[in-house]
């Protein structure tokens, strides 16, 4: 069966004929950061060996998400709020608080390049026109904090919990906001803090801190802000990293912790009859691709809409887009658009649950897409989480994993449930506890291994025992520890974003990007595996072999056509003004044909449709 690489990487919500419930993927997000002169006078050793406080680091890590969001997720509206302020700035004239913002922009909206510009810019004017002091004081009723969260809930109004997620991320590095004051008054002042947090919260607005502990001093997390977003037990113990992490080690977890998994969509799970459960997929890992070309108007710069009107040919006149039917009875029964994706959404596509088998029937080759990770939710179905947690633990004990039958009529389909266990390292949730939905494969999608050899008569050659240990050996020095593909970046689009972002930002100059897929030269280059991949030649190739007498060998008729299509499209190539043609707009005035003799000759992907070649293009000329 020929596989579509589209469709493998396709998430469930791209299926048109897929009828299962969508979650919601807005986000709105307030950054509260803590503006008091403590933010100011500690520093830190940052990735370049220069001192960084704690205000920089929050600030970068805000400027670095809202460049990301753009990209990833431009629907999603954020807010920049600072507390222990001297000015004040805010929908109710509240003290010591103040939102950042630029012109024609809501408090809470998308960010924009103008708001991305403005806020690089935020240290060097944020003395003189916002100020930095202590909110909370003794001798004072004004609680900066308390402000704060008003503030924050009060631009989260927008929208309902069902439809958007709603965070407050908060970052400071003051571990007792009321450190400061004794007595009965910061007993009150804690107390109408940690009630305000939650009604917040009752609100369906998460609160996570973001703490910035420094080298010689650990953040406290117990000494207030544990009650305030009800951190208890092991999960109080596990929140903190260590005291001697490095401030390059802080900044990545705190990224991790501002960036969310996105529910892809909510779906019921059948255990037993009478029994379901409500659980939330997420897709952990898919392929980045560039996004679609906007035209835009020549003279107005604003996205073209295409429209499409039926004429009759006969009169000219505008028809009516005729309705979808279907005969029945020798009738036909019109359907509109809206009609069609309404019974298309009829059939439940629920996830059942078949029976249980040992881990060891499931083999690698089963996985034919990437899996879909599963995690309870209590919204639609209390209880969920409870019985999910059993099942989980006992499939972990037993070494057991769940076959279920998922998808509906028009589409069946035979899932493995495997339970995953939580994995924290330093602090953070590296792998979450959950189960991995592994679609499973039919008979005829199998493919058993077949020994092709040109030469039948001449015996199979096998690899000797010395071939096989040189060849262990090598591998093991050039092995990469640890290794995952969420480590290397695509350097085509890190290159096509670079653009973007000048672009829009109005940069002088492009950001460097770092190929991290170009082989480590230096580490190749270390006596142990210059040595070890010498011994595998010489047990290969003998002692005499030579490399250069090799390449004079006859080539390949393959290699010979390759070569061939490489120089005519060299020879092509050299016709066109390409650097003209791209100035001024002219290249989707090219054939697919045309476009694609520039990227053979310089060795660029030439897979895809017209536009993602003309973007290929672009990209490889800076344009």
């Amino acid at each position: 069966m020929d596989l579509d690489p589209d469709d493998i990487f396709k998430d469930d919500e791209d299926d048109p004929d897929n009828d299962l419930e969508k979650a919601s993927t807005k986000e709105f997000v307030v950054y509260l950061v803590d503006a008091s002169p403590k933010m100011f006078s500690t520093t830190f050793q940052g990735e370049d060996q220069k001192d960084e406080t704690p205000f920089h680091a929050a600030v970068s890590c805000i400027s670095q998400s809202l460049k990301t969001q753009i990209i990833n997720n431009s629907n999603d509206e954020v807010a920049i709020c600072f507390f222990n302020t001297r000015e004040k700035k805010n929908l109710q004239d509240l003290n010591g608080v103040f939102v950042f913002n630029v012109a024609e922009r809501e408090y809470l909206d998308r960010p924009t390049a103008r708001l991305i510009k403005e806020f690089d810019r935020i240290e060097e004017l944020f003395m003189k026109e916002i100020g930095s002091q202590y909110g909370i004081m003794s001798g004072s009723r004004e609680n900066s904090l308390y402000n704060a969260l008003w503030a924050a809930q009060a631009l989260l109004r927008k929208g309902s919990a069902k439809t958007a997620d709603k965070r407050i991320l908060l970052f400071t590095n003051e571990d007792d906001p009321f450190g400061s004051i004794t007595g009965a008054t910061k007993m009150d002042m804690t107390r109408t803090t940690l009630q305000r947090a939650k009604d917040t919260q009752d609100l369906g607005i998460s609160i996570e801190l973001l703490p910035l502990s420094c080298p010689d001093e650990e953040f406290n997390v117990s000494a207030f802000y544990a009650d305030l977003i009800g951190l208890e037990g092991d999960d109080l113990a596990l929140f903190m990293p260590s005291v001697g992490d490095k401030l390059t080690d802080m900044k990545n977890q705190l990224r991790k912790r501002m960036f969310k998994k996105r529910v892809v969509r909510r779906i019921t799970f059948s255990i037993v009859k009478g029994l379901s459960i409500e659980l939330n997929t997420y897709a952990l890992i898919r392929p980045t691709v560039p996004g679609t070309i906007t035209w835009l108007d020549s003279i107005t710069n604003l996205p073209l809409k295409t429209e499409r009107s039926f004429i009759c040919a006969d009169t000219g006149a505008l028809v009516q887009p005729t309705k979808r039917f279907h005969p029945y009875k020798n009738k036909n029964v019109k359907f509109t658009t809206e009609e069609l994706s309404e019974v298309k959404r009829i059939s439940t596509g629920h996830l059942r649950l078949l029976g249980f088998k040992p881990l060891s029937c499931l083999k690698d080759y089963h996985n034919l897409r990437p899996s879909t990770f599963v995690f309870p939710t209590d919204k639609e179905v209390v209880g969920s989480t409870c019985i999910f947690i059993a099942l989980h633990r006992s499939m972990l004990r037993l070494k057991r994993f769940a076959v279920a039958f998922y998808g509906g009529s028009a589409h069946p389909q035979l899932v493995a449930l495997v339970a995953q266990d939580e994995i924290i390292a330093g602090g953070v949730q590296v792998e979450p506890p959950g189960m991995h939905m592994i679609y499973l494969p039919y008979s005829d999608d199998i493919r058993h291994i077949e020994e092709l050899h040109s030469d039948i008569t001449v015996p199979t050659p096998r690899a000797t025992d010395d071939q096989i240990k040189k060849a262990t050996a090598l591998m093991r020095r050039i092995d990469l520890k640890d290794f995952s593909v969420c480590q290397f970046a695509n350097p085509a689009l890190q290159r096509h974003y670079a653009v973007l972002q000048a672009l829009a930002l109005e940069e002088d100059e492009m950001p460097e990007i770092k190929d991290e897929t170009l082989p480590d030269e230096e580490g190749m280059a270390r006596p142990g595996v210059v040595n070890a991949l010498e011994e595998f030649k010489k047990s290969v190739y003998g002692e005499n072999y030579n490399e250069e007498d090799e390449g004079h060998g006859k080539a390949s008729d393959a290699s010979k056509k390759r070569k061939a299509v490489a120089e005519n499209a060299v020879k092509e190539s050299a016709k066109y003004d390409w650097a003209d043609l791209a100035d001024n707009g002219r290249l989707k005035d090219l054939t697919t044909v045309e476009l694609k003799y520039y990227l053979t000759a310089h060795n660029l992907a030439v897979g895809g449709k017209k536009e993602v070649l003309i973007s290929r293009i672009l990209t490889h000329m800076g344009k």
